[in-house]
């Protein structure tokens, strides 16, 4: 009987499911894509009360449904360690080079596990005439996977990114103090002609005090504290909103394609196509103050498992200030 049970809620859950994705604009052929629920509870007889209550939303079955939590699980896999990044995760086989994480699922199947949540979608970032950052619901992100012993990990998803470092840092200085040769091998450059200081990527502690040591000028003293302060890590300080991508219509066929299938998923620079996205402006342009990296450190090593939760926030919260 407690079968039955199971099995007649999660058909219900399933049925709900399809009308919402209706209602909130899939196609009808997207809607009928969902799992056979019969064929997931005799796959996992034997699941314990947690894993009861994760509905799956996709034949894979890496896109979970966890009412009670209300949160939608992605199961996912570390793709990237190193690199600009536009996105945190991506549709598997398709941004893996500019995304930390790749998912197995269709994008449809997560916006509609949101909705099912009761998330209110937005819209995606607007360009011209002016730029319009993107809107939605917020999305809390949190990521778990075990570590080197074992152990589970949990934090939000912020703590893997930051803002990028392996950049040029300038500074301006009129002159270079005349006591101060710079060894070809070292990362410190002065441009007589722009007159300016710069360096490449981070500066430790050590480095800034071995320059620091070749001259008591001021103005170099300033120049070399000021871009050692700059190039410390910056860590991602914003969050996501479900901007919930949009539709393409082919013209010839009249065939439907949500915009977010193409792989952005949840991302890190604004795209009109995105499904979840940050909550400011931010660039796919090349302008350094605005990109990201992952924070190597922090990051498990390729091929991880990582269970991405998200979890839509319904309490109002103060709107983020923009990076103009």
């Amino acid at each position: 009987m407690s079968k039955l049970r199971f099995t007649l809620a999660n058909r219900s859950t399933c049925s709900a499911m399809i009308a919402i994705l209706l209602a909130c604009g899939i196609p009808a052929q997207f809607a009928a894509a969902q799992p056979n629920a019969d064929a997931v509870d005799a796959k996992n007889p034997k699941q314990d009360d947690v894993d009861d209550k994760l509905i799956p939303l996709n034949k894979q079955e890496t896109v979970l449904l966890d009412v009670a939590g209300k949160r939608v699980l992605l199961k996912t896999k570390v793709v990237l360690r190193e690199g600009i990044l536009e996105m945190l995760v991506c549709k598997k086989q398709t941004k893996e080079h500019e995304s930390i994480l790749s998912v197995d699922a269709q994008a449809y199947a997560i916006h509609a596990g949101l909705a099912k949540l009761g998330a209110e979608k937005g819209s995606p970032a607007v360009f011209v005439p002016k730029f319009i950052p993107p809107k939605g619901q917020r999305i809390d992100i949190f990521l778990q996977w075990k570590d080197a012993k074992g152990r589970l990990q949990r934090v939000p998803a912020q703590q893997w990114i930051r803002y990028v470092t392996k950049r040029f840092y300038g500074q301006a200085l009129a002159r270079l103090p005349h006591n101060v040769v710079l060894a070809n091998e070292s990362e410190l450059r002065y441009d007589k002609k722009f007159k300016e200081l710069s360096w490449y990527g981070s500066m430790s502690k050590e480095e800034r005090e071995k320059l620091l040591s070749l001259s008591q000028d001021k103005a170099f003293r300033v120049a070399i504290n000021t871009i050692y302060e700059r190039t410390l890590p910056r860590p991602f300080d914003t969050y996501w909103v479900f901007a919930g991508s949009g539709f393409t219509v082919d013209e010839q066929t009249g065939k439907q394609t949500y915009n977010a299938e193409h792989g952005d998923i949840i991302c890190l620079a604004n795209f009109p196509t995105s499904m979840i996205d940050v909550a400011v402006e931010s660039s796919n342009s090349g302008e350094a103050s605005l990109l990201f990296e992952p924070w190597v450190e922090r990051v498990p090593p390729i091929g991880t498992e990582v269970t991405v939760e998200l979890v839509p926030v319904f309490k109002k919260l103060p709107k983020p200030e923009s990076n103009d």
